[in-house]
């Protein structure tokens, strides 16, 4: 039974997926639709991505330090491990299980609403594509702002740990810049930014997925809320792991 809903689901996702990418019927309208959500999902995200990242490098780097104490492994080596951890799993996989929570949400209530209050019903029976109408400026404007935040997120996370060395006698400034200069692998960049075009394009897309077939009232579409952040967080997951195995051998 389990088993063939889930195949149900899947398929009705893959049909709902055709649709969004369809052509758009008016490329001005969709334009504009899609300046004002990468103003809404990207831009309004810029201060959280800002202020967990500054945190969360502070703590990689005191933590760090607190863990490699020993003679034989050189004092740089907090600024290398905060670097390697920040661009290989913090960017953009755990940046985008938090973005799941304020911008998956986001996309299933505000479409989810849309649904309970007929909007979507009265867009189909004046002939327009719905799916494509609502969902493609949210899913190509996530996706296409989602490297930006990332690159935001690397920077911040490298200047709390910054920080941390400036302010405090956990690590002298010197030797944790050296520790980010040292050993660098630029495809460990590409890596995170390829990952989070992954993670973007899952969040949106399922999201969008859980608001449109929503069925019933308010609590219909607070359920669906729920569902599509539990949703993409587990596909996030299980997708890091595929794409670490795939590009990282």
């Amino acid at each position: 039974m389990l088993i063939t809903q889930s195949l149900a689901s899947f398929g009705r996702y893959c049909i709902f997926i055709c649709r969004v990418f369809a052509m758009p019927d008016k490329w001005k309208v969709t334009g504009r639709r899609f300046l004002a959500e990468i103003s809404k999902l990207g831009l309004d995200s810029i201060p959280l991505v800002i202020i967990i990242s500054l945190f969360i490098g502070a703590v990689i780097a005191i933590q760090m330090q607190l863990n490699i104490i020993s003679p034989v492994v050189p004092a740089y080596t907090v600024g290398l491990a905060t670097r390697d951890i920040v661009l290989l799993e913090f960017s953009n996989s755990i940046l985008c299980l938090i973005l799941a929570g304020k911008v998956g949400s986001n996309i299933a209530s505000e479409i989810g609403t849309m649904r309970v209050t007929e909007q979507i019903d009265a867009l189909e029976i004046m002939g327009v594509n719905s799916c494509n109408f609502l969902v493609w400026p949210k899913v190509t404007a996530f996706i296409f702002f989602m490297p930006f935040l990332v690159i935001i997120s690397i920077t911040m996370a490298f200047i709390g740990g910054y920080c941390v060395a400036l302010f405090t006698d956990v690590i002298s400034v010197s030797r944790y810049v050296y520790g980010l200069q040292t050993m660098f692998i630029e495809w460990y960049v590409w890596y995170g930014l390829i990952k989070s075009i992954v993670f973007a394009f899952i969040i949106a897309t399922v999201s969008s997925y859980f608001g449109y077939y929503v069925k019933g009232g308010a609590l219909q579409v607070g359920r669906a809320s729920t569902n599509a952040v539990v949703s993409s967080s587990i596909l996030i997951l299980l997708f890091d792991v595929l794409l670490t195995k795939l590009m990282l051998q």
